[in-house]
């Protein structure tokens, strides 16, 4: 029953030292080609320009006429060897840009590779999207998503990585690595605090500056230090008063003086109002045709030629990106080389092997039993194929999708659609029990679902929800009346087992009377075969939540969406109140228990701990065994939390590593804490503070389930960054 590449996954391997530079002073280089530069030349990189604008059939152009649909272009200089810049949205594969033969490798989403606990994979998910861009001509992927989840009905969720700063670090710093390795510009985004898609343009995001150090971002801290992504991208919420794309405090003094990036800021589309912004930090503006003037063209042109702009502030922002170009290599890009698309799609279905999440499997329903001769199969087109995130992160997988169905419209963006990947969920369990006879139901009429589920040894319903960018889930319910379908199967067979497609948590009436629930996401052009493999035991499930599932979405910090209670357009303030504590920290701070925890999931083996010991010093490093204590071979994701700091209660994820074991094996594990996990960050001071005192961390199954735990003295601590 195995699915796993690796053993003794380490994440802090991922390394600047880990890319491949193809400069030796990307900084000497930038200042001395920007000091050829005239101020044309300058100005012509400080925006890009869509090659076709939302609504509108004609080319930009301005656009060289060989250039593909992607989201962005910026001329080169050429003679300087500066090349263009073709920009592609590239956050779970390659976007449609509406050739015939421009497929690509549909990756599972975000929260699957964050359900991996496996960074080194994700680096190998980077590297084939930088390889598939490569192959296209595209040198800069606006990829890396890597928000914190704090709204579980927030649309582009799935897009991101976790609730946790460590893990979405990590994991983000392990897609960019992957990317530049290619000679590719890799991306973070969303620069901060892109908590929810409603109203989104108009959401004035309010949080302690502190608690946002200790959480969305640092884990764009974390990602910027281990992978020097070439670019961040701005968000289209204000942050404290300031929009996130002209925010000063945000961007320069942050971002830039801080922590020391050395890369380039670009905007998002549609979201700059001033040539200000240049002023406040921003460096590039992202589809200059969108917003109300092309800013950083004609308007920033005309501020600096009347002195309000200094020309050495356009020079840095020139120097930040030609750093970039080279420090990457992309003025020097490798031959081109055919895609493997075999080993592509041997690695999408290893991720959302290893992403799939087993929640509850009561009485060893799964997998399901050889005697299991007659399956029934109802619901969530899975004689179609697996459901796929909307929105900019949209793959079309080579051959294109199973199914494409219209469903909802954005007032301001247009229009959104549900698709489907191939194959399906049906065909692959055919494959994987021929002798078995499967019949499937629509979930349509629950009577005839019901006719259906009567025959059979076992039922599986597959349970679907459409979620996009543009717009966010009204609440944490299954749409269609999948929700009465599995309650009434539920009450009328003792045997059913739940596979949902879901970008979010869903709240789950029926849980407690359905034997098994599987966490599938949006799994990718491969998710069906991997669906199939877990549910037939043909590869052993080892994903662990990147999120909590509450109970309800009263136990959330909001448990109204914001900006749903007014008219598109209208100013609103969300106050975070929440700061840090987010997700499994907010149970834990709240003293509630969600329905399943951050870091749970479900084995066919079973594994212990022992022999666990925890060292101080200038941080919190602890050593402990693993082993396999069940009867085959399986992957495990031990977690290491700290409970209490100097006397007072809290909860922070600290480290994990995944681990493979044969049967009746074991591994010995050693984990060190980043100390800004320990700390407190004092925005006064600029600095993070560790509070001497009495430490104690559990090392745990999941948030809510410790195995073990220790105390250590940690002495008084200040220090940068």
């Amino acid at each position: 029953m195995s699915g796993a590449l690796d053993s003794h996954a380490v994440p802090v391997l991922l390394s600047p030292s880990a890319l491949q530079h193809r400069a030796a002073d990307p900084d000497t280089r930038a200042r001395e080609t920007e000091a050829q530069m005239d101020d044309d030349e300058r100005f012509s990189l400080l925006y890009s320009l869509m090659v076709r604008v939302f609504g509108k059939a004609e080319r930009e152009p301005r656009v060289p006429a060989e250039v593909p649909a992607v989201a962005g272009y910026v001329p080169g200089v050429q003679r300087l060897g500066i090349p263009a810049l073709l920009l592609a949205d590239a956050s779970l594969g390659l976007r449609h840009t509406g050739g015939p033969d421009d497929g690509a490798t549909a990756l599972p989403c975000g929260l699957a590779m964050g359900a991996t606990f496996h960074p080194q994979l994700v680096q190998q998910a980077g590297k084939l999207v930088g390889k598939e861009g490569q192959a296209r001509g595209f040198n800069v992927l606006l990829g890396g998503g890597i928000n914190l989840v704090r709204e579980v009905r927030g649309g582009r969720n799935f897009e991101y990585i976790s609730e946790d700063p460590l893990l979405s670090g990590l994991m983000g710093a392990a897609m960019t690595a992957g990317m530049q390795q290619e000679q590719v510009i890799a991306v973070l985004k969303h620069v901060s605090l892109n908590a929810s898609e409603t109203n989104k343009f108009f959401l004035d995001a309010v949080i302690d500056p502190a608690a946002h150090r200790e959480s969305d971002l640092l884990a764009f801290q974390i990602a910027m230090e281990r992978s020097e992504p070439g670019a961040m991208m701005g968000a289209y919420n204000l942050v404290n008063g300031a929009y996130a794309c002209g925010s000063r405090v945000l961007l320069q003094e942050t971002i830039k003086d801080a922590m020391g990036f050395k890369g380039w800021l670009m905007s998002d589309w549609l979201a700059v109002y001033h040539w200000d912004f240049a002023l406040h930090g921003l460096d590039q503006h992202s589809g200059a045709q969108l917003d109300a003037q092309e800013w950083f063209n004609g308007p920033l042109r005309q501020a600096y030629e009347a002195g309000l702009v200094p020309k050495a502030r356009i020079s840095e922002m020139v120097r930040r990106m030609l750093r970039s170009y080279y420090a990457v290599g992309i003025d020097q890009p490798p031959p081109a080389e055919a895609v493997d698309w075999q080993a592509h799609h041997a690695t999408a279905l290893q991720l959302a092997r290893e992403g799939l999440v087993l929640l509850k499997n009561e009485n060893a329903v799964l997998p399901l039993a050889a005697k299991a001769q007659r399956i029934a199969v109802i619901g969530g087109w899975a004689q179609t194929g697996v459901l796929s995130g909307d929105g900019s992160s949209q793959v079309m997988p080579v051959g294109g999708y199973a199914a494409s169905l219209p469903l909802r419209s954005h007032p301001l963006l247009g229009p959104t659609t549900m698709r489907f990947f191939g194959p399906s969920p049906l065909a692959e369990l055919r494959k994987l029990l021929p002798e078995a006879e499967l019949v499937f139901d629509s979930g349509a009429q629950v009577a005839d679902a019901l006719a259906v589920a009567k025959g059979a040894d076992v039922v599986i319903v597959f349970a679907v929800r459409h979620e996009g960018e543009r717009f966010d889930s009204p609440d944490m319910a299954l749409p269609f009346g999948q929700d009465a379908l599995i309650e009434a199967l539920a009450q009328a067979h003792p045997h059913v087992v739940v596979v949902l497609e879901t970008g979010n948590p869903v709240v789950m009436p029926w849980h407690d009377k359905v034997q098994a629930i599987v966490q599938a996401w949006f799994p990718g052009q491969a998710g069906a075969q991997a669906i199939a493999e877990v549910l037939t035991g043909a590869v052993n499930p080892s994903g662990r939540l990147p999120i909590s599932f509450p109970v309800n979405v009263e136990q959330t910090p909001h448990p109204a969406l914001p900006g749903a209670d007014v008219e598109l357009g209208t100013p609103i303030k969300v106050h975070y109140h929440e700061g840090a504590e987010v997700g499994y920290r907010w149970f834990a701070q709240q003293g509630r228990q969600p329905l399943f925890g951050f870091g749970h999931g479900l084995s066919y083996t079973d594994f212990s701990y022992s022999d666990f010991h925890v060292s101080g010093g200038e941080t919190v490093s602890v050593v402990f065994t693993v082993t396999n204590t069940g009867a085959c071979e399986g992957s495990d994701v031990p977690q290491l939390y700290l409970t209490d700091a100097a006397g007072a209660p809290r909860m922070r994820l600290l480290g994990f590593e995944r681990i493979s074991l044969q049967s009746g094996a074991s591994a010995r594990v050693s984990l060190t804490a980043d100390p800004r996990l320990l700390a407190r960050f004092h925005s006064e001071s600029g600095h993070w503070h560790i509070e001497a005192g009495i430490y104690r961390v559990a090392l745990a199954r999941s948030a809510c389930a410790p195995e073990c735990s220790a105390e250590i003295a940690l002495r008084a601590r200040e220090f940068g960054h």
